[in-house]
This record gives C-alpha cells, sequence and structure tokens, in this order.
C-alpha cells in the first residue's frame, strides 16, 4: 500500500467517524461542519474511479455508526439470529455508503468538468443524493445531514423555504470551502508552493452562512409578533412504557389499559386533547365491542377526546384479511370523530419487500411482523377546544397525524399542512430501538418537520422520546425513555402556509436540475483526454 492511499483511507474513515458523532446521542452538531472536510483532502490527487471507493469506506463507517440500532431491532424484537442481523445492518450501511461514495466520485468529477468553479456545484450533488435516498427502494432518508442541527435553532430556519435540504447544503458547502482555505494555508507552512485562494467559494459561503442565520433570527423574532389568527390548545401526551414483549400478550391487557387509565387521570380533566402512542390497544379497537365501551368511558372521565394508534383489519375482494396501521380519534361520547391510515409503511417492520420472491425466506426468519397495507392519504382531523374562562366556545381546529416512520419523509408532512392542519401530531412505538440512538435521532427529525410547515407538534412514543415543538422547532417538553409519563402542554395552531409546505422540495429539486445539467454540459462539451489523476489542490 503506497503512503498516498493509505493517508487517503485514514482521512476517509476520519469522516466517516465524524459523521455519527454529530447526531445524536453524541449530539456534537458544530463537528457537522468539517466532518466533511478529512474526505475531500483524502481525494487530492485521485480519480473518479479511486474517490468512489474513498468515499465508499467512507459513507459505509458513518452509516454504520449512525444505524446501529438496526442489530437490536432485528435480533431482540424481530428474533433475526443476531449473525444475520449483523449481516443485514452491513448490507444497509453498504447501500448507504454509496451514496457518499458517489458524491465522492462527483466532486472529482465537477473539478474536473470545471476547474475552480466546479466545487459550487458539489453541495449540489449532495442534496441531490439526499433527494434520491429519500425516495429510493421506498424511501430511507435517515440520518440526512441538516438533521445533525436540529439544536441550533437560527440556522435550521431556512428550512422553511428549502426544507432540510437547505441545511445539508449549506453545511456541505462550509465544508468544501474549508477544505479549499485550508489547503491554501497548509502548503504555506509546509514551504510548498502556495496554490491560488479560492477567495470566490469562500466569500460565497460566508454571505450564504450569514445571511441563513440573519434569516433565522428575523424569523424567529417576526414569529412571534405574526398577526396570523392563532388557537391554543392544551395537549396531553401518554407514554405508557409497556413491555413490547408483553404488548400483545392477553394476559397483560388489563394491566395494560389500567395503566392508560392511571395515566390519563394525571392530565385532568381541562385538556382539549389527549394522545396516546402507535398502536396503544393490546386488541383490534374496531373487533372488541367491550373494550371500546373502556375507552369511551376513559375518554369521557378525561372529558377530552382521545387520539390513540390500534390496528384495524379489512378484506380484499377474496375475503382475504389484511392490517391497516391506524390512529382514531375517540370523543367523549362515545362518537368516532376520525380515523386516519398509515400512508408510509416500513420494510421488514410492516411489510417484507419481494416477499413472494427474492426474500421469501424472511417469512420465517423475522417473527412478528405482520403484513399490512398502506392507507389512502393524508386525513385531517378536527378537534374542538373547550370554553374559555368566560364560556366562550373556540373554533374547531384541524390537525394531522403522522405514524412513526412516516414523520422522517419531509414532503409527506408538508401534505398535511398543505391539506389545512393547524398543527401535527406524531404517534410511535420505538421500543423497538431499545436503549440506542435510534429514539433521540428520530425524535430530531421531527423537529425539522415543525421548522419546515411551522407547525406544533406533539408526539407521543411507547417508550419515549415523547413531547412537544413549537412551531419553529424549539423542543418544549421532552420525557427520557423507558419510563411511565403523562406530560401536558399549551400548543399554538394557525396556518402559516410557509412557501415549503405551498411548494415542497423545489430547492432540492433545483439541486438536481443543476447536476442533470453539468452532466449535459459534459455530454456535449468537446472531447479532450482526460488525465488519470487530478493535479489541483485538495477539495
Amino acid at each position: 500500500m503506497t503512503h498516498s492511499l493509505a493517508r487517503s483511507l485514514v482521512l476517509a474513515g476520519a469522516s466517516g467517524l465524524f459523521l455519527p458523532l454529530s447526531f445524536p446521542n453524541y449530539d456534537l452538531g458544530l463537528l457537522a461542519w468539517i466532518a466533511l472536510v478529512p474526505l475531500h483532502w483524502a481525494l487530492d490527487g485521485k480519480t473518479k474511479t479511486q474517490a468512489f471507493w474513498i468515499g465508499w469506506l467512507s459513507g459505509t463507517i458513518a452509516f454504520t455508526g449512525l444505524m446501529a440500532w438496526v442489530v437490536t431491532t432485528m435480533n431482540t424484537y424481530g428474533k433475526v439470529p443476531l449473525v444475520i442481523s449483523y449481516g443485514i445492518m452491513l448490507l444497509l450501511t453498504i447501500y448507504l455508503g454509496l451514496y457518499v461514495a458517489v458524491y465522492a466520485a462527483g466532486a472529482v468529477w465537477f473539478r474536473t468538468l470545471i476547474p475552480r468553479y466546479g466545487l459550487f456545484a458539489v453541495p449540489c450533488l449532495w442534496v441531490s443524493l439526499e433527494l434520491i435516498r429519500t425516495y429510493a427502494l421506498s424511501g430511507m432518508p435517515w440520518g440526512l445531514l441538516g438533521y445533525s442541527q436540529y439544536r441550533q435553532i437560527e440556522i435550521i430556519q431556512i428550512a422553511d423555504h428549502m426544507g432540510v435540504y437547505g441545511v445539508s447544503f449549506l453545511i456541505v458547502l462550509v465544508n468544501v470551502a474549508l477544505a479549499e482555505l485550508l489547503s491554501w494555508l497548509m502548503p504555506l507552512l509546509r514551504k510548498f508552493r502556495p496554490a491560488k485562494l479560492p477567495w470566490e467559494l469562500v466569500a460565497m459561503t460566508a454571505l450564504l452562512v450569514g445571511l441563513s442565520w440573519e434569516y433565522g433570527l428575523r424569523t424567529l423574532e417576526e414569529g412571534s409578533f405574526s398577526h396570523i389568527p392563532r388557537s391554543s390548545l392544551r395537549v396531553g401526551v401518554v407514554q405508557p412504557n409497556v413491555d413490547q414483549a408483553a404488548k400483545w400478550d392477553t394476559a397483560y391487557r388489563e394491566e395494560t389499559l389500567a395503566r392508560f387509565d392511571r395515566l390519563t387521570g394525571q392530565l385532568g380533566r381541562t385538556t382539549d386533547l389527549v394522545i396516546w402512542p402507535e398502536a396503544a390497544t393490546p386488541f383490534l379497537f374496531e373487533r372488541e365491542p367491550i373494550y371500546q365501551l373502556h375507552l369511551i368511558a376513559l375518554a369521557y372521565h378525561a372529558q377530552a377526546p382521545i387520539l390513540f394508534g390500534s390496528p384495524s383489519i379489512r378484506f380484499y375482494p377474496d375475503r382475504k384479511p389484511y392490517l391497516l396501521n391506524s390512529a382514531y380519534l375517540l370523543a367523549p361520547d362515545g362518537q368516532l370523530l376520525g380515523r386516519y391510515d398509515k400512508q408510509h409503511l416500513v420494510p421488514f417492520g410492516e411489510y417484507i419487500p419481494l416477499k413472494s420472491s427474492l426474500l421469501f425466506f424472511l417469512d420465517k426468519l423475522v417473527e412478528g411482523i405482520g403484513d399490512f397495507e398502506a392507507g389512502p392519504g393524508p386525513t385531517i382531523m378536527t378537534v374542538t377546544p373547550q370554553p374559555d374562562a368566560a364560556g366562550t366556545s373556540p373554533r374547531p381546529v384541524k390537525f394531522g397525524v403522522a405514524i412513526c416512520y412516516e414523520v422522517i419523509f419531509p414532503d409527506l408532512v408538508r401534505q398535511f399542512a398543505a391539506n389545512g392542519a393547524e398543527f401535527m401530531v406524531t404517534i410511535t412505538n420505538d421500543a423497538w430501538f431499545g436503549r440506542s440512538a435510534a429514539p433521540s435521532q428520530h425524535f430530531a427529525m421531527v423537529v425539522f418537520r415543525s421548522v419546515e410547515n411551522h407547525l406544533a407538534f406533539a408526539r407521543s412514543a411507547n417508550t419515549g422520546i415523547s413531547g412537544f415543538i413549537d412551531p419553529f422547532g424549539h423542543i418544549l417538553d421532552t420525557t427520557p425513555i423507558f419510563t411511565e409519563q403523562a406530560v401536558r402542554a399549551t400548543i399554538q395552531a394557525w396556518r402559516p402556509h410557509t412557501f415549503y409546505s405551498r411548494h415542497g422540495d423545489v430547492f432540492a429539486y433545483g439541486c438536481a436540475i443543476i447536476c442533470a445539467l453539468l452532466c449535459l454540459f459534459s455530454y456535449f462539451r468537446t472531447k479532450e483526454p482526460e488525465p488519470d489523476t487530478v493535479a489541483a489542490t485538495p477539495i
């Protein structure tokens, strides 16, 4: 192994280690702004093919650190043997690492295509790959780079125009500019021939970061004085901490309901909406009349509608049954006010892709995984707050529900906002993740859904993290994982109509168009022999 290759592998590995440290549970978000610098240095003098392999190594290491919880989920709860669980995780991280591989090869190619100025398009390539990852093969947008900044409220306000992809763009741009600037400085320190100062890239980066920060500060300031009509709701969330192993055991049914009864009672009788987690009822709600009466009694005692998750069963024309992962809104008088059926199902969790052909063997390997069908689309529900102190009845308020995995898909949540939701609820059962970083990573993504649409979120999770987020991404309250909790907060309901909620991922698609135009430019330009290596300064 040559010294140059060894140096590149070490640098690529460093980026692979820095990236997962930027996310929960480590929460070193500032590290994301320099995490890709070593990778860019590793690409110095490499061909596109070499860059691809270096990027693949870096990406595989990064996603292995980020997705280690997959082993816990598959082995502990899916009953998949440990060796196979590690194999599945490795297959997943190798696949996700391919996106970093394409990015690395593209960074070298863009620099060769348009010397010096091709680097301006490198962040567009990263965003385009994140967009593809959101939809390819059912979609896996877990750990998009922008999510590392969920605590940096000022800088992430640009997501109300560009989505989480805009924050990813900014982070990559800073990494590229720093890599160029430091590459210009270090040869001077080492008495090498200095490269030309990349002042255009550095200046544009500083300008965009400054403008983004200023926009964030202005948005947070103006949000407090907006003239858009608002309503306030007192929302309570219940975190029952039901053991996943006992969840569907009929012997624990009464104990589970008693726990919900006790925790719901702790919220008092002045709550406008009570939220239970995904699949809260240890039975099919529509098929158990006796337990239906029990839930109605709980809602009556709370004097508030209860939103809860419960599977529902339907039948194909041939009378073959199938399941829906549903959320029901039950009024205190027993009236069913609405139901939402989950649209985006979890691969290997709620259905097995290619089960009838390629992955038929997983039918016996994965225990406890039922076959669900997707619901028809976003459903808006309505809740009416209790009369205020003067006896005035507030207007009804509309809201949407995202179940578990759905909340990691920006456009799916955006559709609820576009259809009139004034606040959002997300219910989940993160017990599958165990005591890993996944519950914190999952919660961090909800912050961005709030900022993108400027809608408040209430989150109820079986084992946590439950809590509340305001319309600008401030985390109002959270619960520890694996504890019994009932917490209440007053949240704002309004319809701000952000650019993102109206137009969606136009920024991300714009980045994809720029990359496509560069490909066309490369295709139609006059062909010249390409050198085997790039003799320019490191990216």
